[in-house]
């Protein structure tokens, strides 16, 4: 866990404490970050999150990886990552695949023929 940590810890956004807020003093990072974790690998719902556990409620870490998805945190670590694979060598990519899920087609595919109807004809008159 620790090098994990040192890893995201210096991508997270920094949030200072106002000096006009009082109430519950924020959750470190850390803590959160392990409740996140906690969730993904055990698969249970969010708000099932154990209390006892000491890495907050569900909501708070649903809230923080809202938070650090939109400060773009994942995006910057999975490109660190690639980066020092890439210069250690340890990317294999004829491996790779890409598809329309993770990049878009600017310019589109082709157009598909137009769908022929499955309707049947219509019977002929009798009269």
């Amino acid at each position: 866990m620790d090098g994990l940590w040192a890893r995201i810890e210096p991508l997270l956004p920094v949030v200072p404490r106002g000096a006009g807020r009082p109430g519950r003093r924020r959750l470190e990072d850390r803590t959160v970050l392990c409740g996140i974790l906690f969730v993904l690998y055990t698969g249970i719902p969010r708000e099932f999150l154990p209390q006892e556990l000491g890495f907050g409620s569900g909501m708070t870490c649903r809230r923080r990886l809202r938070d650090w998805n939109e400060a773009g945190v994942w995006q910057r670590l999975h490109e660190s990552l690639l980066a020092e694979l890439h210069a250690a060598g340890a990317l294999e990519w004829s491996r790779a695949a890409i598809d329309g899920s993770h990049v878009r087609a600017m310019k589109g595919g082709p157009r598909p023929d137009r769908a022929r109807s499955t309707v049947p004809d219509r019977a002929p008159g009798t009269i």
